[in-house]
């Protein structure tokens, strides 16, 4: 344990249960005033189960949480907010019709005789964009920004106010690095003010950058909590997975041959990229690399039928075509693991066999009906293989599954459908060290029965990891090309940063 100093917030004893299936095994928390701690651990390990019952969104079973030594019984969301306890969620939580302005005050709306006051609500949104260094238009509907933008409108919203203790769970899955940079400023500010800060990542090297402390937890159970400089990355992963991580890269293979499964020539799309000319062939994986606002996720989502295609060619199969909806583009045999699974894949009220299944419905039918026992025959085909950590139960919700675990419910959707055109947009968002390399596995062995997988990512990991060839974009346009051992973390990281070598 850290050296003892005296905490803001202190949980003791903490036990959360679903059902039969116990998820926090008596956890002991603390973290001080200026402190930021790091709250490590695989999806599934119970830390968005903790810091929920924190935060008042959860009531544990067992336990207590005591603020400067007291023992505070926490009801609910609003009553952990008046204690100064905020959370920041990694999924997106605001209302897409109101502005951005009202989204940041949402909740705490400034009013006079029951009326907003429009004006101070803007003027307390600006003064909170202006500390984050952010130029958002207050007046535009928050559900018109970019993944980004909407994160940074949900940590304005935690800094309104008076907050004793901030939680953040993976802030920066969707930031670009200048905006992470950011937000790491403002976060050493916070602690030199006096803030208590809990931070979620499965980024190491953010760990090393922002935390004075890191805690894991491992199904249910904390093991690791130590000061940052006692420790090192290789202990920090022993403790999450209960065992030394190997990363495995493929051996080097020759080019595939044959025709390109898909292509781009020419192509564009207004304010998002232009001139982009790319193939991709059976049995090879090619990466878009490039930071937030490159277009490489632009690319992606127009081979998928979810941007149009203003300018060039798309080649499929083959044939030229033209979708205007994704639709179109899973009759044509493509598949999408989309960057934002809970808006554009989940049916988060659906079973995890049905979420599974969906694309396959046609083909699983018989006489023109579906059974619930198909589905689940297609679900149990790949819980085992995805290692998808859930109960064997077809039926159960996908929204109670782990975020990482739900990307590999999605990922076997397209798996089962059979998709010979594979489109991946940030694979590995939120994602931790041990499920990062079940989803490779399953993506090198659609690779190598034929697939043509196009990554599209901003973690150079996944390049490195993955990559037959990587395609660097920057502001709309590819601007270097790499491939077999030319791919590594330098050069991908040159090149994104305009460092080119001719």
């Amino acid at each position: 344990m850290p050296a003892e100093q005296p905490p803001f917030l202190r949980a003791r004893g903490i036990r959360k249960s679903f059902g039969a299936v116990e998820v926090l095994h008596g956890v002991d928390l603390a973290v001080a005033p200026g402190t930021v701690l790091a709250l490590l651990g695989e999806n599934g390990a119970g830390k968005s189960t903790l810091v929920r019952i924190i935060a008042g969104d959860l009531q544990a079973d067992a336990g207590e949480i005591a603020l400067d030594g007291t023992p505070t019984g926490i009801k609910d969301v609003a009553a952990a907010r008046a204690l100064g306890i905020k959370l920041i969620y990694q999924e997106i939580s605001d209302a897409p019709p109101l502005s951005v302005a009202e989204n940041i005050v949402l909740g705490a709306w400034p009013a006079r005789g029951g009326l907003v006051r429009s004006r101070e609500s803007r003027a307390r949104a600006r003064d909170v964009l202006d500390m984050l260094g952010v130029d958002l238009p207050l007046e535009a509907a928050v559900g018109t920004l970019r993944l980004g933008e909407r994160q940074l409108v949900e940590i304005a919203r935690a800094l309104t106010g008076q907050g004793r203790c901030l939680i953040f769970d993976e802030p920066t899955a969707a930031l670009s690095d200048a905006e992470t940079e950011r937000l790491f400023e403002v976060i050493d500010g916070l602690r030199r003010r006096g803030v208590a800060i809990m931070y979620i990542t499965h980024r190491l090297d953010e760990v090393f950058r922002i935390a004075d402390e890191v805690a894991v937890l491992r199904d249910g159970h904390i093991t690791l909590h130590e000061q940052v400089a006692d420790v090192g990355k290789d202990m920090v992963i022993e403790a999450m997975v209960g065992r030394a991580v190997h990363h495995q890269t493929r051996e080097e293979r020759e080019a595939p041959a044959g025709e390109p499964l898909v292509s781009l020539r020419g192509a564009a799309s207004s304010g998002a990229y232009q001139g982009v000319d790319l193939a991709v062939r059976p049995g090879e994986i090619v990466a878009l690399y490039g930071k937030v606002g490159s277009g490489a996720s632009e690319v992606a989502e127009t081979v998928f039928g979810m941007r149009s295609l203003e300018a060039g060619t798309l080649d499929v199969g083959g044939r030229t075509v033209r979708f205007r909806h994704p639709a179109d583009a899973i009759a044509a045999g493509v598949g999408c693991l989309p960057g934002d699974r809970q808006r554009e894949a989940m049916f988060r009220s659906r079973s995890v066999a049905e979420n599974l299944a969906a694309p396959s419905w046609r083909g699983l039918a018989r006489a023109g009906f579906l059974s619930s026992g198909r589905e689940a025959s297609a679900y149990r085909r790949w819980h085992d293989k995805l290692r998808i950590r859930s109960t064997s139960d077809p039926g159960q919700q996908i929204w109670t599954l782990s975020g990482g675990n739900q990307q590999k419910v999605v990922l076997g959707r397209w798996l089962e459908h059979g998709s010979k055109v594979m489109v991946l947009v940030e694979p590995t968002r939120g994602v931790d060290v041990g499920a990062r390399q079940e989803i490779y596995r399953a993506v090198r062995a659609l690779a190598e029965q034929g697939s043509a997988v196009m990554v599209a990512t901003s973690d150079y990991e996944d390049v490195v990891e993955l990559a037959d060839r990587a395609v660097v974009m920057v502001r709309g346009r590819t601007v270097a090309e790499f491939t077999g051992a030319a791919i590594g973390v330098e050069a991908l990281t040159g090149a994104a940063g305009g460092v080119i070598d001719e």
